[in-house]
């Protein structure tokens, strides 16, 4: 295994996020900002690795990232066991977010859908709820952003087609959001 390599593709995963995705990174951070000074709620979700994303980036809102500071609500979709497999046998995998979305998310929240392809079907129903509720909704992706790109207010593509680097960037991007929200 060449490690040199592997780390030298996400070095260049890193530059090309820097720059093609900083306004994108931006707007989400500034949404973020403006949903918590509000009084809304961040709702995250994702599959696999992806909930893993979900889980830790709310933990960083709930408790803190760098600095002491008030709680924020987040909320990772993905956490609650028994609500994930009675919406899945009852009503479907695709269903397990978007039903959350409808019992959970007001007008004005922010909802955030992680995917690396961008076609995660449970994803694309809940962004589709969301928006019908008057979320304000964001995707995090890879480069294409798949279908889930047009359904989000802000979506960040990471330019690579590599599920490893993607998800490397998108815990970059978490970690630059939380930054700029504790500012």
């Amino acid at each position: 295994m060449d490690y040199n390599k592997l780390i030298a593709e996400h070095n260049q995963t890193i530059e090309a996020m820097q720059a093609e995705c900083l306004d994108d990174i931006s707007r989400f951070a500034e949404a973020c900002r403006s949903a918590i000074a509000s009084g809304r709620t961040i709702y995250l979700m994702g599959n696999g690795g992806s909930a893993c994303d979900c889980q830790h980036f709310a933990a960083e809102l709930v408790g803190r990232f760098q600095k002491e500071r008030q709680a924020m609500a987040a909320v990772a979709m993905t956490t609650d066991t028994s609500i994930l497999t009675a919406l899945g046998n009852d009503y479907g995998f695709d269903a397990i977010f978007s039903r959350q979305v409808e019992a959970l998310v007001h007008p004005g929240d922010l909802v955030v859908g992680i995917s690396t392809s961008g076609n995660s079907a449970n994803i694309m129903k809940a962004l589709e709820k969301a928006n019908e509720r008057g979320a304000v909704t964001v995707g995090l992706t890879g480069r294409s952003g798949g279908k889930m790109k047009s359904l989000c207010d802000i979506c960040i593509c990471i330019p690579s087609d590599v599920t490893a680097r993607i998800q490397e960037a998108h815990l970059l991007v978490e970690h630059l959001v939380c930054q700029r929200i504790e500012e």
